[in-house]
């Protein structure tokens, strides 16, 4: 009887969650103060050491500086630790009403991913690309249901898993290790493309053509294909100029004199 008239106790927020929110949001703009610490210990509603343990996590994370006499101030983005597994988990959660976030995640799949599936049809095992066809099943599947789910999974997280194991076939320990670090961030933007595509069938089309040409050991056709994937996305999220640009660098990789100057270099 006692233990059940005992009152709950709320859950403290996460501090640091709520301010990465709050600056993912473009509440606090780089440049700009954070509220002074004592507004915040007002705010959440709990101490001023508190307070300045979670905003340690935020300059750890290279999010905020810390200026004696003045405050917190916000740094530029390029200051930010994208790879830091926590940074990276705040951009999924946070980042879609930042438009210029979105565009950098979303530039760096650009520049990045025709390349990593031109190694994975150089290097993909039958595990991998097992892996791969998994992912891509689980996505027209998925899309056969209502709810878009296919055993207990859904499309963005067959979509995800798609890409991760792209990047796990390129056989490169940067790479794979960039790909889970960032999973976060390309979820984001998966998830933001497809609930906005008109077209998923041709997304999934674009898809599989990544798959043959990695199942084929066709390196050059995998980067292709993997930049039309990413041309669809630019087009659902307004962003085809990114996906565009691409192209000239695309086609430089796959001159003959490039290749046979890094054959000799390798």
């Amino acid at each position: 009887m006692a233990a059940a008239s005992t009152p709950l106790r709320r859950a403290r927020p996460d501090i640091a969650d709520a301010l990465a929110e709050a600056i993912f949001a473009g509440e606090y703009m780089p440049g700009e103060f954070l509220p002074r610490e004592v507004d915040l210990c007002e705010r959440f509603a709990v101490s001023r050491s508190t307070v300045r343990s979670a905003l340690q996590v935020l300059v750890a994370a290279g999010m905020i500086t810390r200026i004696s006499g003045q405050g917190s101030r916000v740094q530029p983005l390029g200051g930010w630790h994208l790879l830091d597994p926590r940074v990276s988990g705040w951009l999924a959660r946070f980042a879609h009403p930042n438009p210029v976030i979105q565009r950098e995640v979303f530039a760096f799949r650009v520049a990045v991913e025709p390349f990593v599936a031109r190694l994975a049809a150089e290097h993909a095992t039958a595990a991998d690309l097992l892996a791969i066809e998994t992912a891509y099943q689980g996505m027209i599947e998925a899309l056969a249901s209502d709810d878009l789910r296919f055993q207990g999974k859904t499309h963005d997280e067959y979509d995800v898993a798609f890409h991760e194991a792209i990047f796990t076939a390129s056989h490169n320990l940067v790479w794979a290790q960039i790909s889970h670090v960032l999973k976060p961030a390309i979820a984001l933007l998966v998830e933001r493309s497809n609930h906005s595509a008109d077209r998923l069938n041709d997304s999934m089309d674009r898809h599989r053509k990544v798959m043959e040409a990695i199942r084929l050991r066709q390196p050059r056709e995998a980067a292709r294909a993997a930049l039309a994937v990413l041309e669809r996305t630019g087009q659902d999220l307004g962003l085809e100029e990114v996906a565009k640009a691409s192209s000239t660098l695309e086609t430089t990789f796959d001159a003959p004199e490039l290749s046979a100057t890094c054959r000799q270099e390798g």
